[in-house]
């Protein structure tokens, strides 16, 4: 039997990376067509050329889906992944339709607020962790953050495009359309993962936030969005007034700058999973943010070193966004992934929305250069606590036969109490019980002692290959209690 720390991926695990990679897509996809033309859009509708309610417009959606991370988080804990999801797709097309409609920029405002509260990104990462194994979460995680990005990419290309052609009313219909045809996608095509017995009670939202493991964690994703949003405040002014290249040109910078990105990232990636060194690769990719940062401030307004520096940016960002979620859904408590999904979600929407607000405060006070300065003190911050981290400890997954004469369902609660195990899900009409556990702490005698077994209990670590992660097929009858 392979090693379970094989590099190969299980169909499942396929499946689920490509499928919730599409709906993030889908969803996403509706996010960024409409950014590049909204503010042009906005003049049209009475009170929109006010650019104070304009703004509000754009970023009402980034506020209200900051508010509803975490509950939307927590619900995925309690009532499973799929409803949640469903659940915001449905309320994000709700707020396109009213889009669609609005009448004035009130309407539109409102509108985007409840495009906002359909905040479905906790319940998504927390999905695509339940359907992954430790040692393969970072690179679904990445093959969903790679997606984001190309849909990025491709928006700045194809918003103009579509805004001269249907307009922003079908533009907003269009993406409520997104939004529905994700529904079906999640349905039919993700797996729905068994729900997992742990043997901890609930852990309070405060525990959460109190966790210093997560706290830099949460952090980081605040401090890369912030430092984003004030970067491109002030990148593409420069591009515009020191290389006079119009904005309606900008896509040939940053297209292949985020395409060539990616080939950077994934080698990081494998490196830090094969490895085990998700840490120090973190702490690297800190480091190579704040140093394009720096770049920035003594670029001096270059062209090539700018572009350049857009392309170290962008790597290091990638790994980032990749890396984040996995640690955290590596470090939560099994029972609250969920919520400390929201928070970090929460997290990443209050850095987006505070980043280009006090990009711009600081640029009016002490010059555009100055926010450069600014990001790059945060994220030295960053990478200070960072520091502070542990590598997360990487789990193993094992399956055991319940011998017949165990009682199941209290044979589950003593199971779970056993050192070393994070989680357990026991499947009573096979007489199956499949395991994460910490190697380190997990103690095969207990077990024994638990079964009453005098001899040896062959529980074996789960192969890198099956496509059902959760409930592998196994015709071996020495897993039972050998006397």
């Amino acid at each position: 039997m392979s090693s379970p720390f094989s590099d190969r991926m299980s169909a499942q695990e396929r499946r689920a990376g490509a499928t919730l990679a599409a709906i993030f897509a889908l969803r996403m996809l509706g996010l960024f067509l409409i950014l590049p033309v909204f503010s042009v859009f906005a003049k049209t509708l009475p009170g929109g050329n006010d650019l104070q309610w304009a703004g509000l417009a754009l970023g009402a959606f980034g506020m209200v889906q900051a508010i509803f991370q975490v509950p939307f988080g927590v619900a995925s804990d309690r009532f499973g992944r799929k409803p949640v999801i469903v659940f915001g797709l449905l309320m994000f097309a709700a707020g396109c339709a009213l889009a669609a409609w609005a009448p004035n920029i009130g309407w539109m405002i409102a509108a985007r607020a409840l495009q906002g509260a359909g905040a479905i990104s906790a319940a998504v990462s927390a999905l695509a962790a339940d359907l992954t194994r430790e040692q393969h979460r970072t690179k679904v995680m990445a093959m969903i953050g790679s997606t984001i990005g190309l849909v990025f990419a491709v928006s700045l290309v194809a918003s103009p495009a579509l805004y001269q052609w249907i307009g922003m009313h079908g533009m907003f219909l269009l993406t409520g359309a997104l939004s529905l045809l994700a529904i079906p996608v999640l349905l039919r095509a993700v797996p729905t993962p068994p729900r997992i017995e742990t043997a901890m009670p609930r852990v309070p939202l405060r525990s959460v936030l109190a966790d210093s493991q997560l706290a830099p964690l949460h952090f980081g994703v605040f401090a890369i969005h912030m430092i984003q949003m004030g970067m491109f405040l002030i990148v593409p002014r420069i591009l515009v007034d020191a290389e006079h290249l119009p904005l309606a040109e900008h896509w040939k910078i940053y297209l292949p700058v985020v395409l060539a990105s990616f080939m950077l990232m994934v080698p990081a990636i494998i490196y830090a999973e094969r490895k085990r060194q998700l840490r120090r690769v973190l702490l690297a990719s800190i480091v190579l943010l704040a140093a394009t940062q720096l770049g920035f401030l003594l670029a001096h307004d270059a062209f090539w070193p700018i572009v350049a520096l857009l392309f170290l940016f962008f790597v290091g960002f990638n790994i980032v966004e990749a890396s984040l979620p996995s640690l955290v859904s590596r470090i939560a408590p099994p029972q609250a992934k969920g919520a400390a999904l929201g928070v970090y979600n929460t997290s990443q929407s209050i850095g987006a929305a505070l980043g280009g607000a006090a990009g711009g405060a600081i640029a009016v006070h002490f010059g555009p250069h100055a926010v450069f300065a600014a990001t790059t003190l945060l994220a030295v911050i960053w990478w200070l606590w960072a520091r502070t981290m542990r590598n997360p400890p990487q789990l193993t997954e094992r399956e055991i036969a319940i011998d017949p004469h165990i009682e199941i369902a209290s044979f589950r609660r003593e199971l779970l109490a056993l050192p070393g195990v994070r989680e357990a899900i026991v499947v009573p009409e096979r007489r199956m019980a499949y395991l994460k556990v910490n190697p380190e702490r997990w103690d095969e005698a207990s077990l024994r002692r638990l079964t009453g077994c005098q001899g040896v209990i062959n529980s074996v670590q789960i192969d890198a290959a099956p496509d059902n992660l959760f409930c592998p097929k196994s015709t071996k009858d020495d897993l039972f209690c050998q006397q």
